[in-house]
């Protein structure tokens, strides 16, 4: 069957009434596909002939957004599954792996900081960071957290209370930094502690985040008292110390409870018509622990189904001693049932999720819901902010529309060595880092003490369009028709990288430059290209001698600056990454044998060329790929001998 065979369901009633009555009234996972066979969306259901089913009633009524999913379904798939929980975590994990366009997906835009614990390493770290990253299983991720001020706070105290690894490197190789004489690491670099003894520690600091305060408290106070026994009163006093910490962690938490046993979630949001806010405020033993933030689409569905969809994501991914006994939402949920059997079977013990109506847990969401509200109008702001920017460009350029998609271009070199440039892409208004794009400069002509940055902004350019230029000349479009999200997969999928605008980092010269490959490959009457100039701020476009009448302060401008900025500081540091890793194997390239991977597994394993040149033959032949004729020629490269006539 060919694609152009293959329609919409909605087209074909036999066939959809035939796939209809094939899906058995189990519980389990369905999947909807388009044309291409590419996943639009992935549920669970109890039942799921009549979940399925109710998409295709002419009388259920659907969400637009749903709506616009089913005319491009034409086919289903199910998975069934023994129980509703169990449907429920293969949905979450699906999910994750396929990423569908019409999915409830929460949005990643670095609002709010995770905490993360590398429990995948020997010698686990905690920091903070922007990006949650899963490239291994084994780290945790607590978050994201709306107070950021807090979160540092109580980061800065756990390590002072606990003695945690305070570096990603060593500072030293052969003794530990000053951190080790203060207490405040136990001398990891070194291994001057086991690994298994250290994740005990790191443990005792997890409790503070997964809020089990109240628990780490009472543990600490044993030893205390064991110690004290034991005559141990260094000890002793150690503990004391780290128990007072705690307490002052606890008396900084902004709401109390009277009742000092409850420990439950409350989740709540704030919604216009483009964005949702969601919040949840973790209660533990009657105190606040943590004020959890989350982003989405508000277009996507009704409420419920949002508040659904952040619980769902939010405890797959915790540990099962931190899910609550009880969860107060501010909506009815589609599944509270699903998602209750779920939890209670993470647990271990029920979970109890209600829609409160006693005077004290519906004020408990009013709180929750209070916040999130204050939250949307942070957020509406700065969506206001990018509508105005993008606006003011496009009256400044005479777009037809806002510029959805900007790309920027920088050179950067060291008098031509080790020269690269960059790609930037601004999506909205906002930087899309995973469209971000490093080049090399290939062209010969560019070498140390001789660089052309007109010349290696043409190249790039050239790569970059290439593809876009055959596909013109094979008549297909550049431009992807109606929704130009990248999760909307179409025939023309690999163009749907067409920018709106294209800004070079420069003037003149570079924007002739970057004209006349342009016209070489026949798109320059389909892409708007304009540079800008460091100097005054100003706008060029091309044919046109003059810049244009700006101000530096507009918002159009503004946005091209921050887009130039990024564009340059994405350059300069690869740049600068190249030109170290240049100078750091420039020494090793001269000892015969040693190649590229050789010098990697070297530096990676000493770290720097100074460690090299201090190692003993037998150090250097414990790296891999090392050996031991081998360790001989890199020690007597760094300490030759003196020549006998010397």
């Amino acid at each position: 069957m060919t694609l152009d065979s293959v329609v919409p369901l909605l087209q074909t009633p036999d066939r959809l009434e035939t796939l209809l009555k094939a899906i058995p009234p189990e519980p389990g996972v369905y999947l909807m596909r388009d044309r291409l066979d590419q996943i639009l969306y992935i549920g669970k259901s109890k039942t799921l002939r009549s979940r399925v089913r109710s998409y295709f009633r002419p009388s259920q009524p659907l969400s637009p957004r749903i709506a616009l999913m089913v005319q491009q379904v034409a086919d289903i798939e199910f998975i069934v599954t023994d129980s509703e929980a169990e449907a429920l975590a293969l949905e979450s994990n699906l999910i994750k792996q396929h990423q569908p366009h019409f999915n409830v997906l929460l949005k990643d835009d670095k609002k709010y900081p995770y905490l993360c614990i590398t429990w995948s390493e020997d010698y686990p770290r905690l920091f903070i960071t922007r990006k949650r990253r899963m490239g291994h299983s084994q780290d945790r991720y607590y978050g994201p957290y709306v107070d950021t001020g807090l979160l540092r706070q109580t980061l800065g105290l756990v390590q002072r209370l606990f003695p945690l690894r305070q570096r990603r490197q060593p500072l030293f190789k052969d003794r530990p930094c000053l951190n080790y004489d203060l207490g405040r690491c136990p001398g990891v670099c070194q291994q001057r502690i086991s690994p298994e003894d250290y994740h005990r520690t790191v443990a005792k600091a997890a409790m503070v985040f997964q809020g089990r305060t109240q628990e780490l408290e009472a543990l600490i106070q044993q030893h205390m008292a064991k110690a004290a026994a034991a005559l141990n009163f260094e000890q002793a006093a150690q503990f004391r110390d780290q128990l007072r910490g705690l307490q002052h962690l606890g008396a900084q938490q902004k709401v109390a409870l009277p009742d000092d046993t409850v420990s439950q979630d409350a989740i709540a949001l704030a919604a216009d018509e483009i964005h949702a806010c969601v919040q949840i405020f973790q209660i533990r033993a009657g105190r606040l622990v943590g004020r959890l933030g989350f982003v989405a689409d508000a277009q996507a569905e009704t409420p419920g189904s949002l508040l659904q969809r952040v619980l769902e994501e939010h405890y797959a991914q915790v540990d099962p001693v931190e899910i609550p006994g009880e969860i107060l939402v501010q909506h009815g949920l589609p599944e509270t049932e699903i998602l209750g059997q779920y939890l209670s079977q993470r647990r271990g013990r029920k979970v109890e999720i209600v829609v409160p109506q006693r005077q004290g847990k519906a004020e408990l969401v009013a709180l929750v819901e209070r916040n999130a509200g204050y939250e949307l109008a942070r957020t509406q702001q700065a969506a206001d902010r990018q509508a105005q920017s993008l606006q003011d460009l496009a009256e400044i350029l005479d777009l037809p529309d806002l510029p959805r998609r900007i790309e920027g271009y920088d050179i950067s070199h060291s008098q031509g060595s080790d020269a690269v440039a960059s790609q930037v892409v601004f999506v909205d208004g906002l930087p899309a880092k995973q469209h971000y794009r490093r080049y090399k400069i290939k062209d010969p002509t560019v070498t140390a003490g001789h660089s052309d940055d007109f010349a290696s902004m043409a190249e790039v350019i050239g790569r970059r369009f290439r593809r876009h230029s055959l596909a013109k000349a094979q008549g297909r479009e550049l431009r992807p028709q109606g929704d130009r999200s990248p999760s909307l997969l179409r025939p023309d999928a690999d163009l749907a990288d067409w920018p709106d605008l294209v800004m070079i980092d420069g003037g003149k010269g570079q924007l002739s430059a970057v004209v006349a490959v342009l016209k070489e490959l026949n798109l320059l009457e389909d892409l708007r290209v304009v540079s800008l100039a460091k100097k005054r701020e100003e706008i060029f476009l091309p044919g046109q001698s003059q810049p244009l009448v700006t101000a530096p302060e507009q918002p159009g401008v503004q946005l091209l600056r921050r887009l130039r900025d990024e564009s340059h500081r994405f350059a300069v540091s690869f740049h600068r990454q190249k030109r170290s890793d240049r100078l750091r194997r420039s020494r090793l390239d001269e000892i015969p044998g040693l190649g590229h991977t050789r010098q990697k597994e070297l530096l990676g394993h000493f770290r720097s060329i100074d460690y090299i040149r201090l190692a003993s033959p037998d150090q250097l032949a414990t790296v891999p790929g090392i050996g031991p004729k081998l360790a001989q020629q890199i020690y007597e490269y760094f300490h030759p001998q003196p020549s006998p006539d010397g």
